[in-house]
C-alpha cells in the first residue's frame, strides 16, 4: 500500500487517566488541538498546548521528527526554517542544505543534522506571521519540546484540571527517518511503554500518512493507532484493509463534508470507516477565510475569521468521534451548544 496523502503518566494512575478510546464511539466528539491552539500561539509549543487546554481540549497533538542523537522532538517538519529561528543563527549557517524528503527536494535546516542539545538553544516561531500576527507576537519565547515533554505537560494538566488530557503524535517521515539510522516507530514504541501508555485504553492516538510505519507500529505496540488520508478517491475495500491495523481513520475535510455549498452535506465516508470499526477524526477546522470555502469566508480579508462554526456543528451532526482544530475553544463551544444542552 502506498502513501494516502500530498504529503510517566506512571505518576498518575493510568486508570485515572484513561478513557476507553474503541468502545461504541460516543455521541460527544473530543477535541483534537492541532499541534496546540496553533490559531493563537506558534505551533508545537508548551504555551500552545497549555493554552489548548484552557479552552477544552480532550487531546494535544505533536508532530514528531528526531534529531541526530534519536530524540522524538515537535516540529511541524523536519526542515525549522519556517518554525523556528535558525535562519538567524550564524553559528548554523553551514548547515543549510539540500535533501529530498518522501520525493520531494527541499533546502533548508533539519533536525536530524542537530542534537537535541543544539536545537534547545533555538526559539520556536510562528509559522504563518502574516496571516496569524497575533501569534507571531509570542515567537521566540519558547524552545523546541521533546515528546517526553509534552507527554509531561499532559500528565501535569490531567492532574491540575481533573480531566483526562491525552497526546495524540504523528510521526512524520517515519521511512525516511528509518533509512537515516533513526527508527521512529521503535523509538516512539519506547517511548510510550517508558510512560505506562502502552494500552488499549490509554489516552493516546498515534497516527500516521504511512501505512507500513504504522501497521509496524501495531504490530509492536496496543497503543490505538489512527491512519491519516489526504483528499481524494479511495481505493475499493481500502477501509476494510485499514481497520486491519487501524483503530481510527483520519481523513481530510473535504472528504467526508461537500464544501461546494452551505448545507456541508456529508459524504458517506463516515459511516463507512465507522461500519469498519474504525473512529473518525477528520482534520483541519481552521477559522481564518483563506482556508474556508467561499461560502463561509466573511470579508475579502484572508486572515479574517469566517464560519468555521458551520463546518464543526456539520462534522458533529454528521457523527464524527472527533475533529483537529487550530481553534480548540471555537470546536470545544460548538460542542457544548449541541451536546451538553
Amino acid at each position: 500500500m502506498t502513501r494516502l496523502t500530498r504529503r510517566g503518566f506512571a505518576a498518575v494512575s493510568l486508570a485515572a487517566l484513561a478513557a476507553p478510546a474503541f468502545a461504541a464511539p460516543a455521541k460527544r466528539p473530543i477535541v483534537i488541538a492541532h499541534r496546540g491552539s496553533s490559531g493563537e500561539r506558534p505551533e508545537h509549543t508548551p504555551m500552545a498546548y497549555r493554552r489548548a487546554v484552557e479552552q477544552g481540549a480532550d487531546y494535544i497533538e505533536p508532530d514528531l521528527v528526531m534529531t541526530r542523537d534519536g530524540v522524538l522532538v515537535a516540529r511541524h517538519e523536519n526542515e525549522i526554517s519556517e518554525t523556528t529561528d535558525i535562519a538567524s543563527r550564524p553559528e548554523f549557517a553551514g548547515r543549510r542544505t539540500k535533501k529530498t524528503i518522501d520525493g520531494a527536494t527541499i533546502k533548508g535546516w533539519f533536525t536530524e543534522d542537530f542534537t537535541l542539545a543544539e536545537l534547545k538553544t533555538l526559539r520556536a516561531v510562528e509559522r504563518l506571521p502574516k496571516l496569524r500576527p497575533q501569534s507571531a507576537a509570542f515567537s521566540g519565547q519558547e524552545t523546541i519540546p521533546t515528546f517526553q515533554e509534552v507527554v509531561d505537560l499532559a500528565r501535569a494538566e490531567s492532574v491540575r484540571t481533573g480531566r483526562t488530557i491525552g497526546v495524540y503524535p504523528e510521526m512524520k517521515h517515519p521511512t525516511y527517518f528509518g533509512k537515516i539510522g533513526l527508527p521512529m516507530v521503535e523509538t516512539l514504541v519506547g517511548a510510550l511503554k517508558d510512560n505506562g501508555l502502552d494500552a488499549r485504553d490509554a489516552p493516546v492516538f498515534v497516527q500516521c500518512f504511512e501505512p507500513g510505519p504504522l501497521r509496524a507500529f501495531r504490530g509492536l505496540s496496543k497503543t490505538p493507532t489512527v491512519m491519516l488520508a489526504g483528499a481524494g478517491p479511495l481505493p475499493e475495500n481500502l477501509l476494510a484493509e485499514l481497520a486491519e491495523f487501524s483503530d481510527g481513520f483520519g481523513p481530510e475535510l473535504r472528504m467526508v463534508l461537500d464544501m461546494s455549498t452551505p448545507d456541508l452535506a456529508p459524504t458517506p465516508l463516515i459511516a463507512q470507516a465507522q461500519a469498519a470499526g474504525m473512529q473518525v477524526h477528520p482534520w483541519t477546522v481552521r477559522a481564518e477565510n483563506v482556508f474556508l470555502p467561499p461560502v463561509l469566508q466573511k470579508g475579502q480579508d484572508p486572515a479574517a475569521h469566517g464560519d468555521a462554526a458551520a463546518i464543526l456543528r456539520a462534522l458533529y451532526a454528521a457523527g464524527v468521534d472527533g475533529v483537529f482544530t487550530d481553534f480548540p475553544d471555537l470546536a470545544a463551544r460548538v460542542r457544548a451548544e449541541m451536546f451538553d444542552g
